[in-house]
């Protein structure tokens, strides 16, 4: 069953719950890995605008707040 469609506001901003998932076993992001993705989540949202209202970097999943 598909999902329903977004429900969009005229003039009014939007708050997305943007996630990755990594589909290999065990925790293939280490402190390194972790450190390269929040610096270029930081560099891309100042480039497209996005306000990062929240980030969090478990070993096997990326989740995002953002508000376009």
């Amino acid at each position: 069953m598909p999902r329903m469609p977004r429900i969009v506001v005229k003039d009014d901003p939007a708050v997305y719950h943007v996630m990755s998932r990594v589909a290999l076993d065990g925790y293939p992001l280490g402190d390194v890995e972790k450190e390269y993705l929040l610096k270029t989540t930081r560099r891309l949202s100042s480039v497209y605008f996005a306000e990062v209202l929240g980030f969090c970097v478990p070993s096997n999943v990326v989740p995002d707040v953002v508000n376009l």
